[in-house]
């Protein structure tokens, strides 16, 4: 949906201008503009603040979207290339995933733990089992 020119919407306009606006937000808009440049405002209020240097908001706009819990391709292939036009090296974005990464860990630190319980008590129930058909056997 293209915005009127009375928008009430300027940083939703200036993203869709910029080419930063992500299609998947359109049916948001459509609902409801008002709330989604409010969302959006609110998203983009720490790094129109000035406070991170560009380079590191691109970094966390990476981690965010290569993130186990959003792997969001097109974000990190914009953002991937906005931090090396603005001089990131390889090193650096590698760092960036590699640190990511880690939030992966919390299936297995999750996972692993239950797996070994589970694992022991199908060893305790198999032994439970096998004791009680060697003593039902040895009657």
């Amino acid at each position: 949906m293209k915005p009127s020119s009375q928008s009430t919407t300027p940083l939703c306009d200036r993203l869709r201008d910029a080419g930063e606006w992500n299609p998947n937000w359109d049916p948001i808009y459509e609902l409801d503009p008002a709330w989604t440049e409010k969302f959006m405002v609110m998203g983009a209020t720490p790094v129109l603040g000035g406070a991170l240097d560009p380079k590191t908001v691109e970094f966390l706009a990476i981690a965010v979207d290569a993130s186990c819990t959003h792997m969001y391709g097109p974000g990190v292939r914009r953002h991937i290339r906005k931090a090396l036009d603005l001089g990131a090296s390889k090193e650096e974005i590698a760092a960036v995933l590699q640190c990511v990464a880690v939030l992966g860990i919390h299936s297995m630190s999750l996972g692993a733990p239950i797996l070994l319980e589970e694992i022991e008590r199908s060893n305790d129930t198999a032994s439970t089992n096998t004791e009680r058909n060697h003593h039902a056997i040895s009657r």
